[in-house]
């Protein structure tokens, strides 16, 4: 009996070994996806397929690696916020396309897409630290052009996006107007656990109860949750609570640990929105909780705070924080 003991304890310590070598050596691609199965890594369409206006945009981030981005501008007299515009993991900005010509259509704006290292057009290989230099270089890049409205630079990133915008705009708090995060995780380490359930109990973000042993063995943690409680700017969460993906439990960590520091945070929820789609199932309540949102923080001309708790209180589903609510005098 205690031969099988024996052999079970060799083989679950093979398997464990087996594994974590696996999540050493693969773990970026399974964090970065630039190519979807079945399709090229080039642009399938560029912005001119929508009839867009755009420009070609070539970066140098700060460790050399050459970038490719459009600026998407809405029109040339339009003088609207400017969306910095970060991706999920998976496929390229290509595959947004769609998302952003309805956002400009929608929100008045011009959008900037970047290509992260390793993605598009773009050169050198994905990682935290690199993709963190690439979100810098556009900053700086919209930052210095005098064709936009430099004070109402807004980001906006979902999933993997988030966690790259909260970075940024941790980084650069006179540079940036307002953050959005759409379906963003807590942390690449709390996401390994879900996708990884064998290793739930050896990695993990701030959040977890587990010994984390794994922790140091992952290059790309993207701790979202220890991130966002030192933004400065307002932030607008975009939740969608059936994401299939990213647990919506996520977004409401995130929003709650940036509420104990920033009172400019509004948490709107969007019943049958799934981690890709929100944006299509939440239809014009999606639209007008980020036009609302940029009316009060990122204006052309200063609102009154009132309007945001006012009108969105009135679109059915959404969430407004208890605080938001006016006291009785």
């Amino acid at each position: 009996m205690s031969g099988w003991l024996k052999v079970l304890a060799y083989g679950a310590g093979g398997v464990a070994v087996v594994g974590l070598a696996a999540l050493v050596a693969l773990q970026e691609r399974l964090v970065y996806v630039p190519v979807l199965p079945g399709l090229a890594r080039a642009y399938p369409i560029t912005p001119a397929r929508l009839r867009l206006s755009y420009e070609d945009v070539w970066l140098r981030a700060a460790d050399g690696v050459r970038l490719h981005s459009w600026f998407i501008r809405h029109s040339p007299t339009c003088r609207g916020p400017t969306i910095l515009f970060f991706q999920e993991n998976a496929g390229n900005i290509a595959h947004r396309l769609e998302f952003v010509r309805l956002m400009m259509q929608r929100l008045q704006c011009n959008v900037f897409m970047l290509s992260y290292r390793g993605y598009g057009e773009s050169d050198g290989y994905p990682s935290q630290k690199g993709i963190t230099y690439d979100a810098q270089a556009a900053l700086d890049h919209l930052a210095q052009r005098k064709d936009i409205d430099t004070s109402r630079i807004v980001i906006f990133g979902r999933s993997l996006g988030g966690a790259v915008g909260a970075v940024l705009a941790k980084n650069n708090p006179e540079k940036v107007a307002a953050l959005i995060l759409e379906n963003t995780f807590t942390s690449i380490l709390d996401m390994a656990g879900i996708m990884l359930p064998f290793l739930r109990w050896f990695i993990g973000g701030s959040s977890s109860k587990g010994p984390k042993l794994l922790n140091c063995v992952v290059r790309s943690p993207w701790s979202t949750l220890d991130i966002v409680g030192e933004v400065k700017q307002p932030i607008l969460f975009l939740s969608g609570l059936q994401d299939e993906l990213v647990p919506p439990s996520h977004m409401t960590m995130l929003y709650d640990k940036a509420v104990e520091h920033n009172r400019n945070c509004r948490f709107v929820d969007f019943p049958s929105g799934m981690h890709m789609d929100t944006w299509m199932s939440g239809g014009d309540r999606y639209w007008r909780a980020i036009q609302l949102f940029l009316d009060q923080y990122a204006p052309e001309v200063q609102s009154r705070d009132a309007s945001f708790k006012s009108e969105i209180a009135e679109d059915g589903n959404c969430s407004v924080p208890l605080y938001l609510k006016q006291p009785k005098l």
